[in-house]
């Protein structure tokens, strides 16, 4: 059988020539792009194909012709899931037809009486006019000499997949789960999403970690909660200080009832006392002296925790076992997981395990804690990650930001970002020394740059003071002790209004349609969202320090209007601002989030 002369290429979404799935959301529009041609001056027509994976019937989108040779059109998914799509491409003879006439007619060529019997042959008898109505549906029907593209995949997951806000507490801290209950409503009415667990299971007592990160534990010492496992259980286990299996189910009920939703924590390890040490011995690997070495990130020492051996001649029953603990927080109503560390896991079990998930919850999300290389960390999206932590947390110039936000749109079609300026185990130097303005700029950053964002506790009251000089970790850390925890916080007001402002409008929803703006002081950075008829202007201060000053320029090309009227969504301020350039002057980490009036 002959190639078809028609030429479908660089077909869009598309991730490593279709052997991933490019992401979207259940609800939004997926924008579908090729390339088409044909020899000749032929007309031609093109539609995208989709449908879920499995089904039998193809539905149709059409695709429209915007200039040298690319064809753009979208899809609207209505399910979750692994969905098909393919461009399919034909000659309209009808079209071409009465192309040509119409030239012939416009170049004043009075002799058509060949081309008339020709369209009389595709047509039929009648004018002109009745032909050019019939010639759509007689194309459509047709579709001559058509190509088509190989089929390409798209995931489809919830928008909160791409758009949250959260918020990480240790429930230790808080009371146990019956104390995370309570203080639920008032991280729902801050806006937050998201309520994240570190892991909540029984900690093992061997080479239990005392205060600071200390070797050697104290009577009363908690232990870190990575340190997954003890007589108490393991990875299914809740630690019975937190409370009960009914005292869990009520918190996650309690979340339902007030909006948000808990995320738990899946890391891969196990303390010397896991159950999984004594029931299955050939899960570790073990030195010629028998002894299982401890894990190490150097130079972090972690003594309480052995990682798994991912070569045992096991393979099937430990990647069984994981999947089996992640199915079971799923059945006691978990949809979202933060995983520790995925990137030093294999990714083939990765693939498998979310895809074994998603078959049987297709609603569940994971979020990657992949502070890693940029290989490791997109192919950890690609292989089913909903989203992933990014390296925001230590990206704080102008210069870095732009670089860093410039990197992810490039991941767009497969990676999301959830920028945390903070976390348990990073205290970045510019929060260190900046004090409150600094947290004040990294939150409004953080906020409005990403769709999906997150801060630890003690955040809100500034938190700064690390274990040693040059160090990240924080001083007394909550990893390694119990503290008294309460919502209160100087920075509570900012997280209301800017969490409000996100969810009021769709730009900061989204990462694309970014605009960088020109600042004159690099200083200051700024930037502009836009979503349709909503724009959102942003610039703040980086320097915590002092003051700054600076023209922002906001060009022509975002298309607004010469003069507009701008509300800042952080104090209800209002300004006149113009296409071209603005005075601006902000206090150390000061910010403006600016809703444009009549951007459409």
């Amino acid at each position: 059988m002959a190639a078809p002369r028609i030429q479908i290429q660089d077909v869009s979404p598309q991730v490593d020539c279709g052997r991933y799935a490019a992401k979207a959301c259940l609800g939004d529009a997926v924008p579908v792009a090729a390339t088409i041609f044909r020899d000749g001056h032929v007309v031609l027509r093109a539609v995208v194909r989709y449908r879920p994976a499995g089904a039998r019937r193809w539905r149709e989108s059409q695709l429209v012709a915007v200039g040298n040779d690319r064809w753009q059109g979208s899809f609207v998914p209505d399910a979750l899931g692994r969905w098909e799509l393919r461009v399919l491409a034909w000659t309209d003879p009808y079209a071409t037809l009465l192309d040509e006439l119409d030239r012939k007619l416009a170049a004043g060529q009075a002799d058509l009486a060949g081309e008339l019997a020709e369209g009389e042959a595709l047509f039929g008898a009648g004018a002109l006019d009745d032909w050019r109505a019939a010639a759509p549906a007689l194309s459509d029907r047709a579709r001559h000499d058509s190509a088509r593209s190989v089929a390409l995949a798209v995931d489809v997951e919830r928008v909160r997949a791409r758009f949250g806000a959260w918020y990480e507490l240790f429930p230790r801290s808080w009371g146990g789960f019956r104390g995370v209950a309570a203080v639920l409503p008032q991280l729902a009415a801050l806006g937050f999403d998201v309520v994240y667990l570190p892991p909540v299971h029984p900690i093992g007592v061997t080479q239990r970690k005392g205060r600071n990160n200390a070797e050697t534990a104290r009577p009363g010492d908690v232990g870190s909660p990575w340190a997954i496992g003890s007589a108490a259980g393991g990875h299914d286990a809740l630690h019975p200080d937190l409370g009960s299996d009914a005292d869990f189910g009520a918190m996650v009920a309690a979340a339902r009832e007030a909006g948000v939703e808990i995320a738990l924590d899946f890391a891969i390890q196990c303390s010397p006392d896991h159950p999984w040490l004594a029931e299955h011995p050939e899960w570790f690997r073990r030195r010629p002296d028998g002894s299982i070495a401890y894990a190490e990130n150097p130079p972090k020492r972690y003594q309480d925790i052995h990682n798994l051996n991912w070569d045992t001649s096991d393979r099937e029953g430990l990647w069984q076992a994981l999947r089996d603990v992640v199915l079971g927080w799923c059945g006691r109503g978990i949809r979202i997981f933060r995983v520790d560390n995925p990137h030093t896991k294999p990714v083939p079990f990765w693939e498998w395990l979310i895809a074994e998930v998603r078959a049987a919850y297709p609603e569940t999300i994971f979020l990657a804690e992949a502070f890693t290389r940029p290989a490791p960390m997109t192919t950890l999206a690609k292989v089913g990650f909903g989203q992933s932590y990014t390296y925001f947390t230590w990206k704080n110039s102008k210069a870095e930001i732009v670089e860093l936000v410039e990197q992810v749109l490039s991941w767009s079609a497969f990676y999301r970002p959830n920028m945390w300026p903070n976390t348990p185990d990073i205290l970045h130097a510019y929060l260190q020394r900046g004090g409150r303005p600094a947290f004040e700029a990294r939150l409004v950053l953080a906020a409005t740059l990403s769709p999906s964002y997150g801060i630890y506790s003690g955040y809100e009251s500034c938190e700064n003071v690390p274990v040693r000089p040059g160090s990240e970790e924080y001083r007394d850390s909550e990893k390694y002790e119990l503290k008294r925890r309460s919502l209160v916080g100087p920075l509570l007001p900012l997280i209301r209004r800017l969490n409000e402002a996100r969810r009021a409008h769709p730009a900061l929803q989204r990462l694309e349609r970014l605009t960088w703006l020109e600042t004159h002081n690099d200083e200051l950075i700024a930037y502009c969202k836009r979503d349709d008829d909503d724009a959102v202007l942003v610039v703040v201060n980086l320097d915590p320090h002092a003051p700054r000053e600076g023209l922002c320029v906001v060009p022509p090309s975002l298309g607004l209007p010469g003069a507009f009227a701008a509300v800042d969504l952080l104090d209800g301020s209002a300004y006149r601002w113009r296409t071209g350039r603005n005075y601006v002057k902000l206090a150390p980490g000061g910010a403006h989030v600016l809703a444009v009036e009549g951007a459409s």
